[in-house]
């Protein structure tokens, strides 16, 4: 739905924020409302006047909620003026959602949406605004994935730690994620096509770039040996009494150090800690010192100035998606880069390690253990049935799926620990991850070839128009659940990472909710499946019922294309039959 009468879809910042304003009794533009996520509600800051319930059961009497604790802060003994109350329930405005009433209750002042009115908004057109994100954002972003560059050698799948392809499938989320939003994206490094990594990416859904085995990048390798050995940062010989931080590609240590120095007299040195205290870059590690220059390294920033070549706008923002145990030498290579003369804006996303209790397992062997565990759990529950190219299609899928959401569902900095004992099996059942998610996507694509069946046998007609529905047959709570909690937010969680990019200062590092994604498509699998299972979506074909079950339809469908718009971000196709 294109919303050409100057309204916009409904949000929940943009009725947060005037609900806070009414309050306050200041403009409904005022500026300082964001939304934070806490538990189950949405704040606005910094005065957190509202929040938004989700809970099943506080969304039986209210939507929003002022805090009595809030009310005794603005008011005397917490009373609000009529005036006052008569601002918030009038408030009317483009993005506000509609409200039917409030009252003060002892727990605080609570407020109502009009929820067919709600329904009608969102659902009439097709709920196509809210699949996507709110605006389309300008910028270029370079996602490097130091894992996979050579070292010197391209990187197997058994080489493959599994923190280090919990980074690459970072990667590949926050390049979905940021073109959703508008942003030019480039991969970095390119792979040798036909190699074994690329073989094993695409095993996981992953369109990583490559190029021919026999190409080679050494006219830029050469550029970027030339311009370190020209840099203000290079340590000339009179230098060499400082510490050296080890090297941009070179081990570390111990007692071999004088051996290595000697070996390595006469290497090209740059002096790290000079580039960042000079150059003003934030958050660096201040152990930082002189850097021997060695090949890897010079390939590394050959691949990055490469991944930059397209860039069109002034300055790119390069990713670096690193594990924790590889962060030190990313910010040798981010340094080293910008010494070479390279001003683009650089940011660090670091991952937590990935845990294996009892066993040591590669990217490889995890990959294996996974989809013979997904084929094993699939053969018990359909039999013989699976078999053929549509199934082993649906296996690798289900793989894919489950590999993602066991890596990506927990904040990126924290550690995830993953039970690989081959006992334990992949469950079909039961709300564990990306299976569950792709079972009940699978479902409401079965339940819309049942009605098609039923259109085809004269049962039901065709879905009219949502504009001639009347929604307010929709008085299930979990309808409401489904409205409110997932497709209006919709669109401003995708917003979210490009969002944090731009965010000022705070150092090399950057936060994203890269969980987040994850953690949403579980829950609202959670609730579907749990109103599915209670609501009998295509009833009797009589006519006084269908524009109950129509609407119904206009959810479901509508819920439909919220799985493929977030599973599209996790480059998940879905999975249509189970």
């Amino acid at each position: 739905m294109e919303f050409t009468d100057g309204s916009s879809p409904l949000r929940i910042t943009a009725t947060v924020r005037a609900l806070g304003s009414s309050l306050r009794g200041t403009r409904v533009d005022a500026p300082g409302c964001s939304l934070l996520m806490s538990g189950d509600r949405v704040s606005p800051e910094p005065e957190k006047l509202w929040f938004k319930e989700s809970s099943a059961k506080n969304l039986r009497s209210r939507d929003f909620l002022s805090p009595g604790t809030m009310l005794t802060t603005l008011y005397a003994d917490g009373q609000v003026p009529p005036a006052v109350m008569s601002r918030v329930l009038s408030l009317r405005g483009s993005g506000i959602l509609p409200i039917a009433g409030g009252e003060v209750m002892g727990e605080g002042l609570r407020v109502r949406v009009d929820r067919p009115a709600a329904f009608k908004d969102v659902l009439a057109d097709g709920a196509t605004e809210y699949l996507k994100p709110s605006g389309q954002r300008q910028g270029f972003v370079v996602l490097n994935c130091p894992a996979l560059h050579p070292k010197p050698n391209t990187p197997t799948p058994d080489t493959l730690t599994l923190g280090q392809l919990r980074t690459v499938l970072l990667a590949d989320h926050m390049g979905a994620l940021l073109r959703r939003q508008g942003f030019a994206v480039s991969y970095c490094p390119t792979l040798p096509e036909d190699s074994d990594i690329i073989t094993f990416l695409r095993a996981l859904g992953i369109d990583w770039p490559t190029v021919p085995a026999s190409w080679t990048n050494e006219e830029r390798e050469e550029k970027v040996q030339e311009a370190l050995e020209n840099s203000p940062y290079r340590e000339r010989e009179m230098e060499r009494g400082r510490r050296t931080s080890g090297g941009g590609g070179g081990g570390g240590g111990g007692g071999g150090r004088k051996a290595e120095e000697g070996e390595n007299d006469g290497a090209l040195r740059v002096n790290l800690k000079r580039v960042f205290q000079e150059e003003g870059l934030l958050g660096y590690d201040p152990s930082l010192g002189t850097c021997i220059v060695h090949r890897d390294s010079v390939s590394h920033l050959a691949q990055l100035d490469l991944a930059t070549v397209d860039c069109t706008v002034a300055m790119a923002t390069a990713l670096h998606v690193t594990s924790c145990q590889d962060e030190f030498r990313q910010q040798q290579i981010a340094v080293l880069w910008r010494a070479s003369g390279a001003t683009h804006t650089q940011r660090h996303l670091v991952c937590g390690p990935v845990k294996t209790p009892g066993c040591h397992l590669t990217a490889a062997q995890y990959l294996q253990l996974r989809r013979g565990q997904m084929k094993e759990a699939s053969e018990m529950k359909y039999g013989d049935q699976v078999e053929g190219q549509t199934w082993d299609d649906i296996i690798r899928v289900m793989t894919s799926a489950t590999v993602r959401f066991e890596l990506l569902s927990t904040v990126h900095t924290s550690p995830v620990t993953l039970d690989v004992q081959k006992e334990g099996g992949v469950s079909t059942k039961g709300p564990r991850g990306g299976v569950f998610v792709m079972y009940n996507c699978a479902r409401l694509h079965t339940l819309f070839d049942s009605y098609e069946r039923g259109v085809e046998k004269g049962l039901y007609p065709e879905i009219p128009e949502g504009s001639q529905l009347d929604f307010s047959s929709l008085k299930e709570e979990g309808e409401w659940l489904l409205l409110f909690n997932y497709l209006i937010p919709f669109s401003e969680l995708l917003d979210q990472s490009g969002q944090a990019l731009d965010c000022e200062g705070g150092g090399a590092r950057v936060n994203i909710k890269t969980e987040q994604i994850c953690k949403f498509l579980v829950s609202l699998s959670k609730d579907f499946s749990s109103y599915y299972n209670r609501v009998h979506v295509l009833g009797e074909p009589l006519p006084h019922l269908f524009n109950q079950m129509f609407c119904r339809l206009h959810l479901l469908r509508a819920l439909r294309e919220l799985y493929h718009s977030a599973l599209d971000t996790l480059n998940l196709p879905p999975i249509r039959q189970l």
